[in-house]
């Protein structure tokens, strides 16, 4: 099983920036047991939503909201997860998760929290206008 434990929230005003780190433990790279990684956010009285993605090979995708403001990254040698956070807005205002799946293959997984079974125990981060 998976462990996940993630780093770097806080604080910011409205434009600043935050870099989150997520570290993963418990795995072992194989060619058929790849470890597909995400991030998701939670808001207050809101559902967990999908922030960004990233597959085995380094492909990602990135949900509307944080498009081209966001940017995530993996050091696969290091089974470690980033999600660099640029022009935070308040409404940016969320407990991080990050979230790991191990499977053969990370392609063509629906991108909600069901496709995930190992996540971290969050971070908070609080964008202030």
């Amino acid at each position: 099983q998976v462990q996940l434990v993630e780093s770097g929230g806080g604080s910011v005003q409205s434009g600043g920036s935050l870099r989150l780190s997520c570290a993963a433990s418990g795995y072992t790279y194989s060619f058929y047991s790849r470890l597909c990684t995400a991030w998701f956010r939670q808001a207050p009285g809101q559902e967990r939503q999908p922030v960004a993605r990233i597959y085995f090979e380094g492909s990602t995708t990135y949900q509307d909201p944080v498009q081209d403001r966001f940017t995530i990254s993996q050091d696969t040698a290091k089974s470690a997860l980033y999600l660099q956070m640029n022009s935070l807005k308040p409404e940016d205002t969320a407990v991080y998760y990050c979230a790991a799946s191990i499977r053969s293959s990370c392609v063509g997984w629906p991108f909600t929290s069901v496709s995930y079974n190992a996540w971290g125990q969050g971070t908070q981060v609080t964008v202030s206008s």
